[in-house]
């Protein structure tokens, strides 16, 4: 049976190696461990979520995690940052295509991500930082980049015209309103009355963004 080389025909291809490159594996690894670290933070809070505690739950060695993040504070430094920028393509992706025409749906939906599981990792973030202080300054900046920008996609989304008086205090209203709702849904799951809420919000925000 002839072979390639005997109709001296270039050999084919080598075949792609089964492991992934080192740096990818890394990199996995990483993401695994900011990954952990912030669903113990939402499910186990500051206390309870130390380097083992993350390191079991992302599936890697105690070492491991201490190769990537030496120290706690540098997890959680780490998962500030990855929080933050988490919340921020959330926002992003809720409308891709910009402002719907519907008030309700935008409320419904910022509230959403005020409830769930990114924002209660967030707040537990804000309690760690009140008493770390290597933590407090990087939370103060990556929570003042985040609010910045939910308020100006909270802005796009609704259409609201800011060159209008009381129009910005409207929107950084709304927000806070559904902020509350996200630390009121730590202790309690009152989906019913927070849709009521969320419907009579919706109702003033399009009397007075008209």
């Amino acid at each position: 049976m002839s072979t390639t080389a005997e109709h001296g025909l270039p050999p084919g291809p080598a075949p792609k190696p089964d492991r992934s490159p080192k740096q990818d594996r890394s990199r996995a690894t990483r993401q695994r461990l900011l990954e952990a670290a912030v669903a113990c933070l939402a499910e186990h809070g500051w206390a309870g979520s130390t380097v083992s505690v993350v390191a079991e739950r992302a599936g890697v060695s105690r070492g491991a995690a201490q190769h990537h993040f030496p120290t706690r504070e540098d997890l959680f430094t780490a998962a500030v940052e990855y929080v933050a920028e988490e919340r921020s393509t959330a926002l992003r992706a809720l409308f891709p295509h910009g402002t719907t025409g519907d008030t309700r749906a935008v409320v419904t939906a910022v509230v959403d991500l005020y409830t769930g599981p990114l924002f209660r990792a967030a707040l537990h973030l804000w309690v760690a930082a009140s008493n770390e202080d290597q933590l407090r300054a990087r939370v103060t900046e990556l929570e003042a980049r985040v609010g910045r920008e939910t308020h100006r996609i909270a802005v796009d989304l609704l259409g609201a015209d800011e060159s209008r008086p009381g129009v910005r205090e409207t929107v950084q209203g709304f927000l806070d309103m559904a902020r509350g709702l996200g630390l009121a849904n730590l202790l309690t799951d009152d989906t019913t009355r927070r849709r009521r809420v969320v419907a009579q919000w919706a109702a003033l925000l399009e009397q007075a963004l008209a």
